[in-house]
């Protein structure tokens, strides 16, 4: 584990090839769906979206089995959700992923996150023929706090994103 952000440490995949100033550009986005989020506090499909939550991210859980999380209504699945998303975080094993993404396409988020230990190529491959920006194997909140020393993002005027 990570002391700094109590995330698990990454596994042995290659990062995607973001800068640190493309990562920085997609953590200023905002409204965050976050798939596979976890009631229980010690899993970091908790702790991540709840440490997001905290530094002014918008959070939108999705669980099929959970009414709510962190005090947010969870929706059964990305479609269901009726408000914008910027970013899919996806705590899910990697061979769901072809499904989320699937459904991810017709929400047109600006990106999708996979976090630590998450890959797929065809479905990484699927959402940049969309347009979207795909960052894979990284803890969302271990690179807000390495790049802002875990202060919030700066996420300037979000009403145009």
């Amino acid at each position: 584990m990570s002391e700094k952000t109590n995330c698990p440490l990454p596994l042995s995949l290659e990062k995607d090839g973001h800068s640190d100033s493309e990562v920085k550009e997609i953590l200023k986005l905002r409204n965050v769906a976050v798939v596979g989020i976890s009631r229980d506090p010690a899993k970091p499909a908790h702790f991540v979206p709840k440490y997001l939550k905290e530094h002014g991210y918008h959070i939108i859980p999705v669980n099929p089995s959970a009414q709510e999380i962190l005090g947010i209504k969870c929706y059964r699945n990305l479609l269901d959700a009726n408000e914008p998303i910027d970013i899919v975080d996806i705590f899910r094993p990697s061979e769901d992923v072809p499904a989320v993404v699937e459904q991810a396409i017709k929400k047109k988020p600006k990106a999708i996150w996979l976090q630590e230990g998450i890959h797929n190529q065809g479905a990484e491959e699927e959402a940049k023929r969309h347009g979207l920006d795909v960052v894979w194997n990284r803890c969302m909140m271990k690179e807000h706090a390495r790049l802002y020393d875990g202060e919030p993002a700066n996420l300037g005027n979000v009403d145009g994103l």
